[in-house]
């Protein structure tokens, strides 16, 4: 039972023996009162969240972080300082919280004043949190991607649906009237029956071979490192020791695959929309990629994807399109992109116009939907929205399952990079069609004690 709800309860059973006093402050049983607010903990206290998460959170006074957890305790106590000096800043107090401070987010986990948390962690501590967090019952948002491969996507929304709980995934394109807007269009026929969409999405630069560090003081850089391959520490792979700028670890198959499922997840979901392919997926792929020949960062540079769905659209993704997603059909296009809105510093805008939705026509950017057409969800703020749905308990806009058919079209690019030809994808199964190579990198070793194999569940 939720805290807010058990505290309601509990005041409404033993009314008959309670002293209650005639005159109470609004503040105790108003909408904002304190046993009415979601707690929140926070996990990872890096750049994403710094920048995004926790203002993405703090804005909307339903909510309140409460703690915050992270592997490097300089960052951790960074993230409570941020915290409190944003409540003392809103409530003019020097003291208006008091934020907890969890080195292992497990124990994070059991504090039952927690009612959800927010996992702004590396890709490789993405699935693991969310299906514990699951388990104990908390809500969630976790940011992109959804997973590091396909078996452990499949695992986090199989337990998110069983336990009932509220997950929304950071694929905040959705809560973005563009995007929407260019979804609805498509799916209502504006530019006739799609054929082709083209999706703007770079690859990141290589860089030199680092040398090794002594792990510092404040990192538990085995428990960072979690289910991938133990090796020696170096700055340059994990995250700046002084300030906040876009980490290394983004740039290392280790932890991700690069652009492909770093911004590839917020595309592919867009554009899945817009198509109505959201609960499914392509049904072949072909990658041509570089990579780097040398150096410590090794995902992909320069590449192009061509993924055939079986409503006969074609998808082509390489960093040659503007950033953005483009539908083209046998009455004209639409190009929808963020415009001039990132999330961080370092996300990639397009060049030259930031106009964030055109058309081969005005005419279609003018058209108007008609009741009996289709109308998509409705967000105006993606953490909002979890917020409002773990009120509610119905499902956010970027539910989990969503989320993991878009990382999967991201991961069966990443592995078709690796394996020469076209691939047959079967997204039923969610396998590769008689390709044993293929279908062993579905999921990866995992270094005991650490990753979704050995969670009991």
């Amino acid at each position: 039972m939720k805290r807010r709800n058990f505290i309601k309860k509990t005041a409404a059973t033993a009314a008959g023996t309670m002293i209650i006093p005639t005159i109470v402050p609004s503040s105790v049983f108003g909408k904002n009162a304190p046993s009415n607010k979601i707690n929140i903990g926070q996990i990872g206290c890096g750049r994403i969240a710094r920048g995004h998460d926790m203002p993405g959170v703090w804005q909307h006074d339903v909510a309140q972080i409460m703690a915050v957890s992270d592997l490097d305790s300089k960052r951790m106590e960074d993230g409570k300082k941020l915290v409190e000096d944003h409540y003392n800043e809103k409530t003019g107090s020097n003291n208006a919280v008091d934020v907890k401070m969890y080195a292992d987010y497990k124990e994070m986990l059991l504090d039952k004043d927690i009612d959800a948390v927010v996992i702004s962690t590396p890709d490789h501590w993405h699935s693991q949190p969310a299906i514990e967090a699951a388990l104990a019952g908390k809500d969630i948002y976790l940011q992109k991607p959804t997973s590091l491969t396909i078996t452990e996507g499949r695992l986090l929304s199989d337990i998110v649906h069983r336990q009932g709980v509220i997950l929304q995934v950071g694929t905040q394109q959705r809560s973005s009237a563009q995007f929407r807007r260019a979804a609805e269009l498509v799916r209502n026929g504006r530019i006739g029956k799609v054929h082709t969409v083209k999706i703007g999405l770079p690859g990141d630069p290589s860089g030199p071979l680092f040398e090794e560090m002594p792990v510092p003081k404040s990192l538990n850089f085995d428990m960072w490192l979690g289910s991938t391959p133990e090796i020696s520490y170096t700055e340059n792979l994990v995250h700046p020791q002084k300030g906040y700028d876009r980490p290394g670890w983004l740039r290392h198959e280790n932890y991700g695959a690069g652009m492909i499922t770093g911004w590839g997840q917020h595309h592919y979901d867009s554009a899945a929309w817009g198509m109505d392919t959201e609960f499914t997926g392509p049904i072949s792929v072909e990658t041509v990629a570089q990579f780097p020949k040398s150096g410590s960062w090794n995902v992909h540079g320069d590449f192009m994807v061509k993924h055939e769905y079986k409503n006969g659209i074609t998808v082509y993704t390489s960093g040659g399109f503007p950033n953005g997603i483009r539908y083209e059909g046998t009455d004209g296009w639409i190009f929808v992109t963020r415009g001039a809105y990132r999330a961080t510093a370092s996300d990639p805008i397009p060049e030259g116009s930031t106009k964030a939705l055109d058309a081969s026509s005005e005419d279609i950017l003018k058209s108007k939907i008609g009741d009996n057409e289709v109308k998509l969800y409705v967000s105006e703020e993606q953490h909002g929205n979890w917020l409002d749905c773990v009120q509610s308990r119905k499902q956010p806009i970027s539910p989990v399952e969503i989320g993991h058919r878009a990382c999967s079209v991201c991961l069966v690019s990443h592995i078709a990079m690796k394996i020469p030809g076209v691939l047959k994808w079967n997204p039923e199964t969610e396998k590769f069609v008689d390709n044993d190579v293929a279908n062993s990198m579905l999921s990866r070793p995992q270094r005991y004690p650490y990753g979704t194999d050995y969670i009991i569940r």
